[in-house]
């Protein structure tokens, strides 16, 4: 548990430190918040959909949480390079141990990522139905980190070039995200559209937070609580296993 703590207020430490990535990493959701949330909003009302800017913030939310975890991966790749990560394996404690300190720490930054990007869409006009649901939106977004900082540690661990990383992570957290219906609503999609919207795991984050945020969900509080928990356990034991198979 002392490994677990350690890593994790480390992963805590270098988001403080790092001032520059945590202000550019605010730019692209603060973009779709106002470019998409003003620029769709009347085209969205005038079709019958109310205030789109109250329906895109949940999304805008989880994206910036998920682009902020998969990229947690990189360090693993950059301590690995720099020999910081050989210094990490080779001590008396369970690699498995490692992996969940790194991967609650970078959770816990992309959760708070997460948290600054919401009150930016409440700067911007989006306003929360209620309040009373807010810690259930805080529980749906730890979950989001956890999710895909795992996913992040798994892809990182099997490779060694950063600029590889990158490729894959954005040909993969791309149609994650715009397929999620985090820019549009899931009910009435084509068939096809709409059975890759429901093999998208991001889908059931950004429905739980449109669900707590707004009141408004596809599946349901229980329904995505309940795949969040078993994607995170799954993608956590995965995350596990090839982290321990690194070799140094």
């Amino acid at each position: 548990m002392n490994t677990i703590y350690i890593l994790w207020l480390r992963q805590l430490k270098r988001y403080v430190r790092s001032k520059a990535r945590m202000v550019g990493s605010l730019g692209q959701p603060l973009l779709f918040l106002v470019a998409l949330g003003f620029g769709f909003g009347p085209i969205y009302q005038k079709a019958g959909g109310g205030n789109y800017l109250q329906f895109l913030a949940p999304g805008v939310i989880a994206m910036g949480i998920l682009f902020t975890s998969v990229f947690m991966g990189i360090e693993i790749i950059w301590d690995r390079q720099f020999g910081f990560l050989k210094e990490t394996l080779v001590a008396p404690v369970s690699r498995v141990n490692i992996m969940i300190g790194r991967t609650l720490g970078g959770a816990t930054v992309a959760t708070i990522q997460g948290v600054i990007v919401f009150l930016m869409a409440m700067v911007v006009g989006f306003r929360p139905t209620s309040w009373l649901a807010f810690p259930v939106a805080l529980l749906f977004m730890f979950l989001i980190a956890v999710l895909f900082t795992a996913l992040g540690t798994a892809i990182a661990s099997f490779m060694e070039d950063m600029h590889g990383f990158q490729l894959i992570v954005n040909f993969l957290i791309m149609p994650l995200f715009f397929l999620s219906g985090s820019l549009f609503p899931l009910d009435n999609l084509p068939g096809a559209l709409a059975t890759i919207s429901h093999m998208d795991p991001l889908s059931y984050g950004i429905d739980g937070l449109r669900a707590t945020l707004v009141g408004s969900a596809h599946f349901g509080i229980p329904y995505d609580f309940l795949v969040l928990s078993i994607l995170v356990a799954f993608m956590m034991a995965l995350g596990g296993y090839l982290f321990s198979k690194i070799q140094i």
